[in-house]
């Protein structure tokens, strides 16, 4: 397997320094072997800015995320932890949008980063792509 080159790293090494560390205790997280990213909601971000970009990034009018995972019975529904919830919603809008194709879908107004740790917690599971289901 060839080295990473000095541009890909010089560019990687920004994103993973300022993405969130994933919990050692969470079940199912770990780093991806796989060139997986994920965007998360950044450990310092204000609450606030947090709901305001839930909020959006959920809305039909904006982002049209889905977030039925975060809704009451959801399996990622977790009323206190408003990082994990808008960790949810800003992953599936950076898919969306594009995944690691388009890096800048997840800002947040800088509330998000990229990571490559599995944010995935019980039976929460965080999707690194998006799955399309044909008919």
């Amino acid at each position: 397997m060839p080295a990473p080159s000095p541009l890909r790293l010089l560019i990687l090494a920004p994103i993973l320094l300022l993405a969130p560390r994933a919990s050692a205790a969470g079940a199912g997280v770990g780093v991806s072997g796989g060139g997986q990213l994920w965007c998360v909601a950044k450990n310092n971000a204000e609450d606030g800015a947090l709901q305001s970009a839930i909020d959006w990034a959920c809305s039909a009018d904006g982002g049209r995320a889905d977030c039925a995972a975060i809704q009451q019975g959801g399996a990622c529904y977790d009323p206190p932890d408003l990082q994990r919830h808008a960790s949810y919603a800003f992953n599936d809008y950076f898919l969306r949008a594009g995944g690691a194709a388009s890096p800048a879908a997840c800002d947040f107004s800088g509330a998000a980063a990229l990571t490559a740790l599995n944010p995935s917690y019980g039976s929460c599971m965080f999707p690194s792509r998006l799955v399309v289901h044909r008919l």
